[in-house]
């Protein structure tokens, strides 16, 4: 398996996450607050099962090798390994706490790439222990969600002589902003919904700095202060904090720069004139200071700052924009001799792209599907109109913000495809249509310009289907819609943006999900997890392809959902592009289910790889696949209280 893990970085609150833990002992204390981010860099790894050991061989940023190390996969030797620092300690402590907490064996990792500075306030010792717990996860199928994985590589890590706070590996989470809330031993974690590009610009300062030495300074002063400059580093870390970080929430939603680069220079002026005195020999920082007063980056920068424990590691500017980030970056690296990382925090990415594969024979509505696709059968709206399925499929992808949608087809069918979207009404009955199907008719046509056709040569199964859409596609996430449901939302939001609200918050492909009895669950696929902080919004830890009743039972459980019900598959899905990356193994190793390609593998690999999420729909799905449901569908499907 291949993974890549993203350094991370504070853009406000350093140390107020560890400073937030001493709540459990002095309640007086405010809560620690951060924003951090993952960073544009990070961490490659190839990794594969080992029976007994944890073998590891890495990269360095500078281009040398370390390793081959190994460690026996024994919790007194990975303990002893942990305990002695460095490197590889951190992925002995992740390893000793896999062991202790999961039936697990061993592991070789091999970091094939590490373009992230280390020891610069950038948590690559954090990835490295994030890395190191996927892979454990990945592997063996622990089924932990990316908040199991923080904790995990929490854990391990403070088995090291490393100290480091809780929000270090929040680069489990990618490369997404994050507001975290330390509260004693409490976490709280909320995502950051961007609506405008930032472009930051990290320079690597080429200095020293003695971060155990700022850590032990600090938490001198923790938890009761007994003088006055202990009593201004609790408010340096407190009620300042809290302040400068809250407007800073709101000003990264906005997408505003200059109050995010204006909100740095404050709180770093805020951090020298309270916290440093508190350890002067690190924290005065004279190579930091120098390069954000320096006069040449006033018109290409908003602000800046010291990043992670502060002092002369890195530091971080807000950009006015591209450009004058990248003429920033030529002046520092010029003036200074400073390398300097591009940091992009870009709004999510937004689904423009709906597939529904239609290609299928039918073969449980025979003969009827003889005669014309099943997609085309007719049922009646609410709003009193006949109309083919596909069409309210289709007009359910359009109504979410879908800009343009794809038919995956069979060669014989393109012809009255082709013809229905794309060619008008006969002239001669064209004249004998009411008025407002006439209106209907330059609606047809227009919805025709935005639908694309893919053919599948062959009908080889759901997951091949998908497969034909990719160059389509392309790299972007997708809304994909079974060709024989039809949706009715029971709110004033359709089913399908339920979904696409869903994705775009936390940039994790997602499952539409309704409650099934148990005397139903083999007609559908299933999932399980565990319920996020968001209502309705389950982390998915497992998907099944129409499971038992026994295999329900024992596998399928989700807590709150009434004893005899489960959680089954809505028919619509937000699926990130790595979907066909794992199609095209499956096909080419001709990996077939009952003959044929299925999704719901590939959607499980994904799902280890990349996370899912299941969102519960407020609505109703309505099935067209056999002649009894069919006819149902038709009763049912125009009556307006549906």
């Amino acid at each position: 398996m291949k993974i890549f893990i993203p350094g991370r970085i504070c853009l406000f609150g350093e140390h107020s996450d560890w400073a937030g833990g001493y709540r459990r002992i002095n309640a007086e204390i405010e809560k620690g607050y951060t924003v951090i981010t993952g960073t544009n860099h990070g961490i490659h790894a190839d990794v594969k099962p080992h029976p007994s050991k944890l073998i590891v061989t890495s990269r360095l940023p500078d281009g040398s090798v370390m390793g081959p190390r190994e460690v026996p996969m024994e919790k007194r030797s990975l303990l002893a390994e942990a305990e002695q620092g460095g490197f590889f300690s951190y992925m002995a402590g992740v390893a000793y706490q896999a062991l202790t907490q999961h039936h697990v064996k061993g592991l070789e990792i091999h970091c094939h790439t590490m373009d992230l500075p280390l020891k610069k306030g950038l948590s690559s010792s954090a990835a490295i222990c994030v890395l190191v717990v996927r892979a454990f996860n990945q592997v063996y199928d622990l089924k932990m969600t990316r908040r199991g994985e923080m904790e995990i590589a929490y854990q391990g890590e403070i088995l090291t002589p490393s100290r480091c706070g809780r929000m270090d590996q929040a680069c489990a989470y990618g490369q997404r902003p994050l507001l975290m809330t330390f509260d004693g031993d409490l976490l709280h974690v909320d995502e950051i919904a961007i609506r405008k590009p930032l472009y930051l610009l990290i320079v690597d300062l080429r200095a020293r700095k003695d971060t155990r030495e700022i850590l032990a300074k600090l938490n001198h002063c923790y938890p009761f202060p007994q003088d006055d400059m202990e009593r201004n580093v609790h408010r340096c870390l407190g009620e300042i904090n809290k302040e400068i970080v809250s407007q800073a929430v709101e000003a990264i939603r906005r997408g505003d720069a200059r109050a995010v680069g204006e909100l740095m220079t404050r709180a770093q002026k805020r951090f020298d004139e309270l916290a440093a005195p508190a350890c002067p020999s690190e924290l005065t920082a004279p190579i930091l200071h120098k390069v954000l007063a320096h006069e040449a980056l006033r018109d290409l920068v908003w602000g800046g700052k010291g990043v992670g424990s502060q002092g002369d590691g890195c530091a971080q500017f807000v950009a006015r924009d591209a450009e004058s980030r990248d003429r920033a970056m030529e002046i520092i690296e010029r003036d200074f001799g400073m390398p300097c990382l591009e940091l992009d925090i870009a709004p999510p990415s937004k689904v423009r792209k709906a597939v529904i594969p239609v290609a299928g024979f039918g073969a449980r509505l025979y003969p009827a599907s003889k005669a014309t696709n099943r997609v085309l059968f007719p049922i009646v709206d609410r709003d009193g109109v006949a109309k083919p399925v596909v069409l309210s499929i289709i007009e359910e992808a359009l109504s979410a913000g879908v800009e343009e949608v794809c038919l995956v087809i069979s060669r014989e069918d393109r012809r009255v495809f082709d013809e229905f979207f794309n060619v008008g009404v006969p002239i001669q009955n064209f004249h004998k249509l009411p008025t407002r199907f006439r209106d209907y008719s330059d609606y047809l046509r227009d919805i025709g310009r935005r639908i694309h056709f893919v053919v599948q040569e062959k009908q080889e199964g759901f997951g091949h289907a998908v497969y034909c859409a990719r160059e389509w596609v392309g790299q972007e996430p997708f809304l994909l819609l079974l060709g024989d449901h039809l949706y009715r939302s029971q709110t004033d939001v359709s089913c399908a943006r339920q979904l696409l609200d869903v994705y775009e918050k936390r940039q994790v492909s997602a499952v539409g999900l309704m409650v099934t009895p148990e005397d139903s669950i083999g007609n559908f696929g299933a999932a399980t997890g565990d319920w996020t902080e968001e209502e309705n919004v389950l982390n998915v830890t497992e998907f099944a392809e129409k499971p038992t009743v026994d295999y329900a039972r024992a596998k399928l459980r989700v807590e709150g959902v009434e004893e005899g019900r489960y959680l089954t598959v809505f028919g619509q899905y937000i699926i990130r592009p790595e979907i066909f990356q794992i199609l095209e193994d499956q096909i080419e190793g001709n990996l077939r289910q009952a003959g044929e390609f299925q999704l719901t593998p590939a959607l499980e690999d994904l799902r280890k790889r990349d996370g899912f999420l299941g969102a519960l729909v407020q609505g109703r799905r309505y099935d067209i696949g056999a002649p009894e449901a069919y006819v149902q569908t038709v009763a049912e499907f125009s009556r307006n209280d549906g």
